[in-house]
Protein backbone atom coordinates (compact mmCIF):
# COMPACT_ATOMS: atom_id res chain seq x y z
CA UNK A 1 0.00 0.00 0.00
CA UNK A 2 1.36 3.43 -0.84
CA UNK A 3 0.86 6.32 1.79
CA UNK A 4 -2.03 7.50 0.43
CA UNK A 5 -3.68 4.66 0.68
CA UNK A 6 -2.68 4.23 4.40
CA UNK A 7 -3.90 7.35 5.04
CA UNK A 8 -7.03 6.43 3.63
CA UNK A 9 -7.08 3.06 5.90
CA UNK A 10 -6.69 5.10 8.96
CA UNK A 11 -9.71 7.24 8.38
CA UNK A 12 -12.09 4.75 7.38
CA UNK A 13 -10.72 2.82 10.37
CA UNK A 14 -11.85 5.62 13.07
CA UNK A 15 -15.17 5.67 13.37
CA UNK A 16 -16.37 8.73 14.79
CA UNK A 17 -16.15 12.34 14.43
CA UNK A 18 -12.57 11.72 14.10
CA UNK A 19 -12.72 10.57 10.82
CA UNK A 20 -14.11 13.36 9.66
CA UNK A 21 -11.91 15.96 11.19
CA UNK A 22 -8.87 13.66 9.97
CA UNK A 23 -10.28 13.82 6.28
CA UNK A 24 -11.05 17.47 6.24
CA UNK A 25 -7.75 18.70 7.53
CA UNK A 26 -5.87 16.33 5.03
CA UNK A 27 -8.03 18.00 2.21
CA UNK A 28 -7.04 21.42 3.77
CA UNK A 29 -3.42 20.69 3.77
CA UNK A 30 -3.25 18.90 0.76
CA UNK A 31 -5.39 21.84 -1.14
CA UNK A 32 -2.24 24.49 0.58
CA UNK A 33 0.06 23.66 -2.26
CA UNK A 34 -0.26 21.03 -5.25
CA UNK A 35 3.30 19.74 -4.67
CA UNK A 36 2.12 18.24 -0.83
CA UNK A 37 3.67 14.56 -0.63
CA UNK A 38 1.54 12.61 1.53
CA UNK A 39 3.96 10.22 3.73
CA UNK A 40 3.18 7.25 6.63
CA UNK A 41 5.99 7.71 8.73
CA UNK A 42 6.81 5.75 12.36
CA UNK A 43 4.53 2.87 12.21
CA UNK A 44 1.47 4.75 11.31
CA UNK A 45 1.33 8.79 11.31
CA UNK A 46 0.58 10.58 7.98
CA UNK A 47 2.70 12.88 7.81
CA UNK A 48 2.61 15.60 5.00
CA UNK A 49 5.89 17.20 3.09
CA UNK A 50 7.58 19.61 0.70
CA UNK A 51 11.23 20.31 0.77
CA UNK A 52 11.11 18.16 4.00
CA UNK A 53 8.43 17.39 6.99
CA UNK A 54 5.68 19.69 7.30
CA UNK A 55 3.33 18.24 9.60
CA UNK A 56 2.10 15.40 10.89
CA UNK A 57 -1.34 14.48 11.71
CA UNK A 58 -2.43 11.70 14.90
CA UNK A 59 -5.59 10.60 15.86
CA UNK A 60 -5.88 10.05 19.68
CA UNK A 61 -8.46 8.80 21.52
CA UNK A 62 -10.30 12.48 22.75
CA UNK A 63 -8.40 14.68 19.82
CA UNK A 64 -6.53 14.69 16.24
CA UNK A 65 -3.36 16.63 16.79
CA UNK A 66 -1.33 17.99 14.23
CA UNK A 67 2.61 19.15 15.44
CA UNK A 68 4.14 20.77 12.94
CA UNK A 69 7.56 19.78 12.76
CA UNK A 70 9.20 23.64 13.05
CA UNK A 71 6.36 25.00 14.13
CA UNK A 72 8.29 27.46 16.72
CA UNK A 73 9.69 28.87 14.03
CA UNK A 74 6.09 29.53 12.30
CA UNK A 75 4.36 32.55 12.69
CA UNK A 76 0.67 32.32 13.98
CA UNK A 77 -1.24 35.30 13.67
CA UNK A 78 -4.19 33.21 14.27
CA UNK A 79 -2.78 31.53 16.85
CA UNK A 80 -3.99 28.44 16.04
CA UNK A 81 -1.14 26.38 18.28
CA UNK A 82 -2.59 25.70 22.04
CA UNK A 83 0.09 22.99 22.64
CA UNK A 84 3.65 22.45 22.75
CA UNK A 85 4.68 25.65 23.66
CA UNK A 86 7.59 24.43 25.74
CA UNK A 87 9.58 22.86 23.18
CA UNK A 88 12.09 24.76 21.24
CA UNK A 89 11.02 23.66 17.64
CA UNK A 90 7.57 22.18 16.84
CA UNK A 91 4.21 23.41 18.02
CA UNK A 92 0.58 21.36 18.08
CA UNK A 93 -2.57 22.31 17.42
CA UNK A 94 -4.94 19.52 19.26
CA UNK A 95 -8.24 19.79 17.99
CA UNK A 96 -11.22 18.17 20.16
CA UNK A 97 -14.98 17.09 19.09
CA UNK A 98 -16.73 19.80 18.07
CA UNK A 99 -14.23 22.14 17.65
CA UNK A 100 -13.97 24.18 14.05
CA UNK A 101 -10.68 25.21 12.67
CA UNK A 102 -10.22 27.96 10.36
CA UNK A 103 -9.27 26.63 6.91
CA UNK A 104 -7.88 29.49 5.92
CA UNK A 105 -5.67 29.71 8.71
CA UNK A 106 -4.39 26.23 8.59
CA UNK A 107 -3.52 26.74 4.52
CA UNK A 108 -1.56 29.81 5.67
CA UNK A 109 0.39 27.64 8.50
CA UNK A 110 0.80 25.08 6.23
CA UNK A 111 2.69 27.67 3.32
CA UNK A 112 4.79 28.86 6.11
CA UNK A 113 6.09 25.76 7.02
CA UNK A 114 7.26 24.81 2.93
CA UNK A 115 8.28 28.88 3.37
CA UNK A 116 10.47 27.34 6.29
CA UNK A 117 11.73 24.50 4.76
CA UNK A 118 12.78 26.09 1.65
CA UNK A 119 14.56 28.79 3.56
CA UNK A 120 16.31 26.03 5.21
CA UNK A 121 17.15 24.16 2.27
CA UNK A 122 18.61 27.20 0.47
CA UNK A 123 20.62 27.92 3.25
CA UNK A 124 21.77 24.83 3.37
CA UNK A 125 22.82 24.39 0.08
CA UNK A 126 24.72 27.80 0.38
CA UNK A 127 27.21 26.26 3.32
CA UNK A 128 27.47 23.32 1.34
CA UNK A 129 28.46 25.56 -1.78
CA UNK A 130 30.88 27.63 0.26
CA UNK A 131 32.26 24.78 2.05
CA UNK A 132 33.38 23.26 -1.43
CA UNK A 133 34.96 26.76 -2.78
CA UNK A 134 37.18 27.11 0.87
CA UNK A 135 38.37 23.26 -0.17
Amino acid sequence: MNPSEQIDQLIAGLKDWRAETLAGIRKTILAADPDIVEEWKWMGSPVWCLDGNIVVGNAHKDKVKLTFFHGASLPDPDKLFNNGFGGKVWRAIDILEGDKLDEGALKDLVRAAIDYNRAKKKKKARAGARAKVQK
